[in-house]
């Protein structure tokens, strides 16, 4: 890429070098604050859009490149919050974030990394687990971004205050309000190896249509979600308890009579992917706490598994 405006054609950006080693930082934090990936692209590209529509004396004269482009996304994506409770009333059924592969799958007995996936850019943490994105949509748009800037991405709170538009006090009360409905919805978690474990037992009684194993694996109070976006069949309503729960995947193949189900890391965490000849057809997530599944988020909206595709 070059700098049309410079004395010769091939003489690159000043701030290239600078504004490209940031695009990845744009990425992670996009996708956290909208939980979209496809949308997460969509706000880094509007960023560097409007860098470069800025005269070169002007992009020159900003110290700092990447602080700048972390503002405009940020601003960027708070704006899309904004509009984004109005989308989400005109949606078909439940709207979830986009779940995230990384290329982990159970193959022989270990988890195994495939091929780097587009989305390996993404860094996968705590901050992007199912259950805290689906938290994170509960907030309003400046709790969200405060909370994100702050508490993911250690932005001092002047700075957070430049970019949500509000005063360093009354952000510092918007990532303690955060702070307070993730620990209210969050139980205590397990460890990895058990929640792998808890995750494949449901797959195999799933697979058998093993009502009764299906109803041990689930707390009494569990809920599933599906998302089809009104593009694939879904229930429009969470169904709630484990004796719904078991007789409902129970009495539905994995989106499909001929669907394979296989183990995958969704958003970091164990969960499992329906394919039918070769194409994902449903991504399962899965919050798990004191041995047992509390929640299941089922994402078959296929415009949301664009990323499981095309790998």
């Amino acid at each position: 890429m070059t700098n049309p405006a410079g004395p010769g054609p091939s003489r690159p950006d000043p701030g290239l070098d600078a504004i490209t080693s940031e695009r990845n930082q744009l990425i992670n934090l996009a996708y956290r604050l909208l939980g979209s990936l496809a949308e997460a692209e969509d706000v880094v590209q509007e960023t560097y859009a409007r860098w470069y529509a800025m005269p070169p004396q002007r992009r020159e004269a900003i110290e700092s490149p990447g602080g700048w482009l972390t503002t405009v996304a940020s601003r960027v994506c708070l704006d899309l919050l904004g509009s984004a409770r109005a989308r989400r009333e005109r949606y078909v059924g439940e709207w979830l974030p986009e779940p995230l592969p990384d290329g982990t799958e159970w193959i022989s007995g270990r988890w195994e990394t495939n091929s780097p996936d587009p989305a390996d850019r993404v860094t996968l943490d705590e901050s992007v687990d199912m259950a805290f994105l689906v938290v994170l949509e509960s907030m309003t748009p400046a709790e969200r971004v405060a909370f994100i800037l702050h508490d993911v991405f250690r932005y001092p709170f002047a700075e957070v205050a430049e970019i949500v538009g509000r005063t360093p006090a009354a952000c510092r009360q918007l990532a303690s309000s955060a702070r307070r409905r993730l620990r209210a919805s969050r139980p205590v978690t397990i460890p990895a190896a058990q929640r792998t474990d808890l995750v494949r037992a449901f797959k195999q009684a799933w697979e058998a249509k093993d009502i009764e194993a299906l109803i041990g694996l689930l707390a009494p109070d569990a809920t599933a979600t599906g998302d089809g976006g009104g593009l694939v069949r879904a229930e429009l309503r969470p169904l709630e308890g484990a004796e719904q729960i078991a007789h409902f995947f129970a009495d539905r193949p994995a989106a499909a009579p001929d669907a394979t189900v296989l183990e995958r890391t969704v958003n970091g965490r164990p969960g499992l992917v329906a394919q039918l000849d070769g194409v994902t057809v449903s991504v399962l997530a899965f919050d798990i706490a004191n041995d047992r599944i509390q929640r299941i988020w089922a994402v078959l909206n296929p415009e949301k598994l664009r990323p499981w595709t095309e790998r």
